[in-house]
């Protein structure tokens, strides 16, 4: 007998529940319409009450425990909004445990430990669905099980983080240092008080997880994606950029190799061409390059309540289908193989370079030395500006093996003249 009312327990009020709430209340009933089903929101759990009450919920569907939604028998459906490892993990768990399909947005959670929780859902015959955990409101999770599931993708290249997209955007647009276009990006909710999940990249790196494992069928570990922030990059670096053909974007770059996985996120060079350069403000990318389909580029707010909030309730909406018509969820993830992985120090890229160095003869002779030492040809030189006796100058050199070019590096930054701190930024190839 099939289900016509699937009942939902959501765990959390921050921004996305508070959106879940409002987009459920306003879309229900058309949600209900073209899946046949209706949904109820039977519990919302929250330590806060009065969060709750602001929202209008009904005083029966207000709770400040958990175990009122996990372990109810009438609720069907569980949304984790509640975010980190734990508590939400052994709340997962206790979900599926009761029988209860999960839905949640945490990016952390399913990065590292989404294999093993599901592991546990596939052992009983539910599912976890986490559209949302990636791209705020553009579908990603489904078009990589799905939609590409024919394909063998080779490349995944993309801006996946909108606060450090609006604070590259706003260094760009209105020459602003990068400490001041977080203070934008903060005033105007794009990023949170403490950013440093943003700006040191972690952020980026967990969705990478998420979409690579899917991507390549793999076992991904946090530890193997080299991760680097924005810190060092200056609106100098973005001026010469944009007057060499480029945009500089912190980027998540997956790839296949012959030996291997290569999984890594850093700011980049993206020339002017590229789609990615065209992303602008708080709106991310994902680029994806498979063998038959070729190039895919999906785009939209990757954040946000209401964003979110639709791929959360879509997730439920599936959920919903699948009790309805008790079906074996199509949706449910293939197996996750060990792969090899391909170092940051085995790469092959081009690099952009910018450094102080003393004015006076003499100097870009032992720099072009240093470099052909270890076998990195460049490909440009550029020195505009001096500061009484101090030049800078700008290089970018032709595709090396990232061993080779810190090895150059280092015997460039230990020549007299040249000045310590250098901005470096490799280039999207």
């Amino acid at each position: 007998m099939d289900k016509g009312i699937v009942k939902i327990g959501l765990l959390g009020i921050g921004t996305i529940g508070s959106g879940v709430v409002t987009l459920l209340k306003k879309n229900g009933r058309a949600i209900s319409e073209k899946i046949d089903v209706d949904l109820v929101l039977e519990k919302v759990v929250d330590r806060d009450p009065a969060k709750l009450q602001s929202l209008g919920l009904p005083e029966e569907t207000i709770t400040t425990k958990a175990a009122d939604v996990l372990e109810d028998p009438e609720i069907d459906v569980v949304i984790e909004l509640i975010g980190g490892i734990e508590p939400a993990r052994s709340m997962i768990i206790a979900a599926l445990d009761n029988d209860k399909h999960v839905v949640t947005a945490n990016k952390d959670l399913i990065a590292s430990h989404g294999e093993e929780l599901l592991a546990i859902a596939r052992d009983k015959n539910l599912n976890i669905y986490y559209e949302a955990s990636v791209g705020g409101g553009i579908p990603l999770i489904r078009p990589l099980k799905q939609s590409l599931v024919a394909d063998r993708i080779h490349r995944l290249v993309g801006i996946v983080n909108g606060t450090t997209n609006y604070i590259f955007t706003r260094m760009d647009q209105d020459n602003l240092s990068l400490e001041d276009a977080l203070l934008e990006a903060q005033k105007r909710g794009f990023a949170e008080s403490d950013p440093s999940n943003d700006i040191e990249g972690r952020d980026a790196a967990y969705k990478l997880i998420i979409m690579s494992g899917l991507a390549f069928s793999s076992s991904i570990e946090p530890d193997q994606v080299h991760v680097e922030g924005i810190g060092g990059v200056t609106y100098e670096d973005i001026a010469y950029a944009r007057e060499i053909g480029y945009a500089v974007k912190l980027l998540a770059i997956g790839e296949k190799l012959p030996a291997g996985l290569a999984l890594r996120v850093h700011p980049a060079l993206v020339p002017l061409a590229h789609p990615l350069a065209a992303v602008l403000n708080e709106f991310n990318a994902i680029y994806i390059e498979g063998d038959a389909v070729g190039e895919v580029m999906l785009y939209g707010r990757g954040a946000g309540a209401m964003p979110t909030a639709t791929a959360v309730l879509a997730d439920v909406a599936e959920a919903a289908r699948s009790i309805h018509h008790q079906c074996v969820d199509t949706m449910i993830e293939g197996t996750f193989h060990k792969a090899s992985f391909v170092p940051i120090k085995d790469i092959r890229t081009r690099f952009y370079l910018r450094f102080l160095a003393d004015d006076r003869p003499g100097v870009l002779s032992a720099l072009a030395n240093a470099f052909g030492n270890e076998q990195v040809s460049l490909d440009m030189v550029i020195q505009k500006r001096s500061f009484g006796d101090t030049a800078e100058i700008v290089l970018v050199t032709h595709l090396v093996r990232e061993e080779a070019f810190q090895k150059a590096l280092e015997k460039v930054m230990a020549l007299p003249a040249i000045k310590p701190n250098p901005s470096m930024i490799r280039l999207l190839g």
